[in-house]
């Protein structure tokens, strides 16, 4: 049977290197990398976000057969959605956008940047190019999908952190004929990085603008070009005003349509940073926030 996209989880070091891993712990990253490939294939497919896998819509995940001396799984994920039956493209444009998404979800929430624009973003503007019509995936769609991943992902390196019969991991996906690896793998530093989180109680002024925001949970992320690259934030509880609100859609908006030069464009924030122990910038939490500047 053919598969839109087949993506290959592979564990390697210590036991995993005999072609032996604990059985409990892989059960729970193979549920995780289920979840993760589900929830990812149902926002393509149905611009929804959900939070259980079997709610999975327009779509099946099948696991391979193992291949033999390694421990690899592979899933093949079967897109049955009446549109994507009736694409007439041999490009499997959808595959490739299960792809970079679930790319984009993994990197990101283990600390590795991906450009939205030049992942996503690209793909859109290619296939547009091409006369397909892809569903839209908003970076802020995304960036809420990766917290809804983040248990499935802590699950993924359980055999690494566990009871280390595995020592790394990496993922790559298949669209055509060749693997493509994702952008990060996974590790005991990867997993320290979601798993740890410091606070440092020390208020810094920076300057960015909005790319995403969540008004259900008050969560999103700022370009700040000092870090070259989106910052996740949350506003406190009395930074949860209807101006701050007005801020950051205006922000948004603006930067949505590329007008960089709009006096809303930029927003002050006053924030604390989260860091992992590594003090690797994990996000913010804006305390204040202004159209104007802020002393520090």
């Amino acid at each position: 049977m053919n598969h839109n996209v087949e993506f290959t989880l592979s564990f390697e070091g210590n036991d995993a290197d005999k072609h032996e891993i604990d059985l409990y712990d892989v059960a729970f990253a193979l549920m995780g990398f289920q979840r993760s490939i589900a929830l990812t294939t149902h926002l393509v497919l149905n611009q929804k976000i959900i939070t259980q896998a079997p709610s999975l819509k327009g779509a099946k995940v099948l696991a391979l057969p193992p291949e033999e001396g390694s421990w690899k799984v592979k899933a093949g994920v079967i897109l049955t959605a009446a549109w994507v039956l009736g694409t007439t493209s041999n490009d499997n444009p959808v595959g490739h956008l299960v792809h970079s998404l679930y790319d984009y979800v993994i990197s990101e929430s283990l600390g590795f940047h991906v450009d939205y624009n030049k992942s996503l973003g690209l793909l859109y503007e290619e296939n547009k190019e091409k006369k397909i019509d892809l569903p839209v995936i908003e970076q802020h769609q995304a960036d809420s999908l990766i917290e809804k991943c983040s248990t499935a992902i802590k699950d993924l390196h359980r055999p690494i952190y566990k009871t280390k019969t595995a020592n790394r991991a990496s993922i790559s996906a298949n669209t055509g004929e060749t693997d493509i690896p994702l952008n990060s793998s996974l590790s005991q530093d990867s997993f320290d990085y979601i798993k740890e989180e410091i606070t440092i109680e020390i208020p810094e002024v920076v300057q960015g603008r909005i790319s995403s925001y969540n008004s259900n949970t008050y969560k999103g992320r700022i370009y700040v070009s000092s870090e070259g690259r989106p910052i996740p934030f949350e506003l406190t509880e009395k930074a949860r005003t209807k101006y701050n609100v007005q801020l950051i859609i205006a922000s948004l908006s603006t930067n949505a349509h590329k007008n960089y030069d709009d006096k809303w464009s930029k927003i002050y924030c006053r924030i604390l940073k989260n860091t992992s122990r590594s003090g690797h910038l994990k996000s913010y939490v804006i305390m204040e926030m202004s159209n104007e500047f802020l002393s520090q």
